[in-house]
């Protein structure tokens, strides 16, 4: 897989403090890892980098737009997407990204790769029901329509075993 060098962040030349990266996410980005859930999309994303003496603590966040078919008519819509995420990168003997909060970088690095975590924030924020504000107005149409109507009820002296009923008055007795 082609990774590219824009996500690549060179930390050890970083003064300690904030730093921020901001970047423009389209369709060829997910092309890179096989991602085909939406056509097209236009997400900013931004990652905070706050630079300490012995680790770096990452704070992604993205918002926009992806163009998803809707669930229930079918049809393409815009569909808003907002999500922010937190990484922190420490420094240890070998590379572990086992925690989904915590990366461990050998020693000797100088740059964190953060692609693909933002790939995972993004497509992490994409529901799984996409419904587009027309199909939530034919759902609730067809919800109304399908609703069967209450039944009265006719008899409200049904009968019931009177061991029910002993039951019943010993409690209303205690009180």
């Amino acid at each position: 897989m082609k990774r590219s060098n824009e996500f690549l962040i060179p930390f050890i030349g970083l003064k300690i403090g904030k730093h921020e990266f901001d970047y423009h996410i389209e369709r060829s980005f997910f092309d890179e890892y096989g991602f085909d859930e939406f056509d097209e999309c236009n997400i900013q994303a931004s990652v905070l980098l706050d630079k300490k003496g012995t680790f770096l603590e990452l704070k992604f966040k993205h918002k926009g737009t992806v163009t998803v078919p809707c669930d229930v008519t079918g049809a393409l819509f815009e569909l808003p997407i907002k999500g922010s995420m937190r990484l922190v990168v420490q420094f240890g003997d070998t590379f572990n990204n086992d925690h989904d909060e915590i990366l461990i970088l050998p020693q000797g690095e100088y740059q964190v790769d953060v692609s693909q975590y933002v790939y995972e924030m993004i497509a992490l924020s994409i529901p799984l029901k996409r419904v587009s504000p027309e199909g939530k107005e034919q759902q609730k149409l067809t919800s109304k329509a399908e609703k069967p109507k209450k039944e009265k009820k006719e008899d409200k002296n049904i009968e019931t075993d009177p061991r029910w009923d002993t039951l019943k008055q010993l409690l209303t007795n205690k009180k």
